[in-house]
């Protein structure tokens, strides 16, 4: 027998999952080199794991010698560019007026064709000078502005503000930039605000929907229960033997920081509850007796009182799962059916309401097995022969 209680039910689906930063910025370097130094924090100690930082903070910096020297050299270069234009200009200027006393002495016939000619083809090539020069200078000002740009990265600032949650290199340590840019810092933006990423089975997937509230704890802090939403349901599945998983995205708040990054989440998502109902054990809905004789008389089938049987259910009913149950209460030495509609289960009780259903009333769960015969022998034991 189990007895009618009264409390809270609700049906969820567990889970496991990682907690997540919402936000997280990996930091890069674009240049080689080595580690000279490290910034300062909020507290100006130097920024390390937890480290609270601002925007444009000094994270790193990077040894600058060799483009330091870089940068010396494409100034020099655009210094020589520049003073080659000159030169170019000046020659320029002289071939020009070549070109025009060459144009009035061939008027009047005092030069030869062959000195016309060269005056402009002199003229020419003095034109052309000016603008390999000018190019030579804008060539010159990109190489510097690359050598400038190549310093610059070297000082490895914050691009956002946020907490450090992973640093990944030490002073002294060589950075090697190629196709991928080396990983420097971790920073989270706001922990305040996080995720969990749980992967839930096939099976599940479908019954939960964006919105669907979420229970959670971490052992961490035992006892302590957390409260969340399902944010997403990705689609990029994985299949783990055979086991196709999706990713669910679960928003939380973290107004306190007291959860960290990466913690292991023990998850519940809840998909419907009912508070203040009338519970059974599953077992008392599963039950039915074994005989006419456990009945009440009065409630036997085929009893006059008994109201007409209704009509069979149509196609469309039987194909649909019915929420009314039979429930056997204990009355005296017999059982009494009462029709129940049953609610939420959590896999071992489930709310019921039924007219004249009260707390406190017992219902049968199951029935134990008649006692074994004396009589029966064991075939395995050997024959007693008496004399």
């Amino acid at each position: 027998m189990a007895v009618v209680k009264r409390g809270d039910v609700a049906a969820t689906i567990g889970a496991t999952g990682t907690i997540e930063p919402l936000e997280v910025v990996d930091v890069g370097a674009q240049v080689a080199g080595r580690i000279r130094l490290f910034g300062t924090d909020r507290e100006s100690k130097t920024v390390d794991y937890g480290s609270v930082i601002e925007e444009g903070a000094l994270l790193a910096k990077i040894d600058e010698s060799v483009y330091a020297a870089d940068l010396s050299v494409a100034k020099a270069r655009e210094l020589s560019a520049v003073a080659n234009l000159e030169q170019m200009n000046a020659k320029l200027d002289q071939a020009a007026a070549e070109w025009k006393r060459a144009q009035e002495l061939f008027a009047n016939k005092l030069i030869s064709q062959v000195a016309y000619d060269t005056g402009k083809a002199n003229y020419e090539v003095a034109k052309a000078n000016v603008s390999v020069a000018n190019s030579g200078i804008a060539q010159a000002r990109a190489d510097l502005d690359k050598a400038q740009r190549n310093l610059d990265f070297c000082t490895i600032n914050s691009p956002v503000s946020g907490v450090i949650i992973d640093r990944r290199v030490n002073i002294g340590q060589t950075v090697v930039a190629s196709l991928n840019a080396p990983s420097l810092f971790l920073i989270a933006r706001d922990l305040t605000k996080m995720q969990i990423w749980v992967a839930v089975n096939e099976a599940d997937v479908g019954r939960i929907k964006p919105g669907t509230p979420v229970t959670f704890t971490v052992d961490a802090f035992p006892g302590h229960e957390f409260q969340g939403v399902v944010g997403k349901v990705r689609l990029n599945a994985t299949m783990t033997q055979n086991v196709v998983l999706y990713t669910v995205e679960i928003n939380i708040d973290n107004p306190d920081k007291l959860l960290l990054p990466y913690l292991t989440a023990n998850v519940r998502f809840v998909l419907s509850q009912e508070t203040n109902a009338l519970l059974v054990p599953n077992a008392a809905l599963r039950w039915t007796p074994s005989s006419l004789a456990q009945i009440a008389p009065d409630a036997r089938p085929g009893n006059p009182n008994d109201p007409p049987a209704s009509d069979p259910p149509s196609k469309k009913e039987r194909g649909q799962k019915s929420s009314h149950r039979i429930l056997w209460l204990k009355d005296g030495a017999f059982v009494r059916p009462v029709e129940v509609t049953a609610g939420t289960s959590d896999g071992a009780n489930t709310a019921v309401a039924a007219e004249g259903l009260h707390e406190g009333q017992e219902v049968v769960t199951g029935e134990t097995a008649a006692s074994a015969r004396t009589d029966v022998k064991n075939p395995f034991l050997p024959k007693v022969i008496r004399r």
